[in-house]
């Protein structure tokens, strides 16, 4: 002794009637777009981004050895909490020599976090980082790093931040270092 299975009533739903039905008054009644003609001397407008010639394909190749690395002020903090010596760990993760970049955007964060991240600082000011000074105002990181990214495609992005990191992969040709699972 089941559930009995009902049959679907029929026209249960209200159908719609066409625009262009006959039973309509003329008033009501769809009216066909007229098209315009194309001027062949105006310009045509479309935006497609254009992809820099260092995108041979899908692939970058401005991307080499030794690996210029934009480091965030969350992957500094995150390597620290891991246990991780981030120059060494970069290069157990490439296998190849990298120079670790850190902005000066990403310095001023890390300086206003203050005395708690006291350590974070003090690696940032490490000899083997390389320092990239900032042209523009504003010391807002996130917007420097995908600013500096998007006109020079040889930079590898360490971050941890998921906002970033999710703006970084709609910009083509650029990966993204991070840090899971202490590694």
């Amino acid at each position: 002794q089941g559930k009995q299975k009902k049959a679907r009533k029929y026209a249960v739903m209200k159908r719609m009637i066409s625009l262009r039905d006959e039973r309509l008054k003329e008033k009501d009644r769809l009216k066909a777009p007229v098209k315009k003609k194309e001027d062949p001397s105006a310009i045509k407008e479309r935006e497609v981004p254009q992809h820099p010639s260092c995108l041979f394909f899908q692939y970058n190749t401005q991307l080499g050895p030794p690996y210029h690395i934009l480091v965030d002020t969350n992957f500094i903090n995150f390597s620290i909490k891991a246990k991780l010596d981030l120059v060494q760990s970069m290069m157990d993760c490439l296998y190849a020599k990298c120079i670790p970049c850190i902005t000066d955007c990403v310095m001023g964060e890390i300086e206003k976090l203050g005395q708690k991240y006291r350590v974070a600082l003090r690696i940032a000011k490490d000899p083997r980082f390389e320092r990239l000074p900032c042209m523009h105002k504003g010391t807002y990181a996130d917007d420097c790093l995908v600013q500096r990214v998007t006109q020079h495609k040889c930079y590898i992005v360490a971050t941890v931040d998921k906002e970033l990191k999710r703006r970084i992969r709609k910009i083509p040709g650029v990966p993204i270092m991070y840090i899971s699972r202490h590694r």
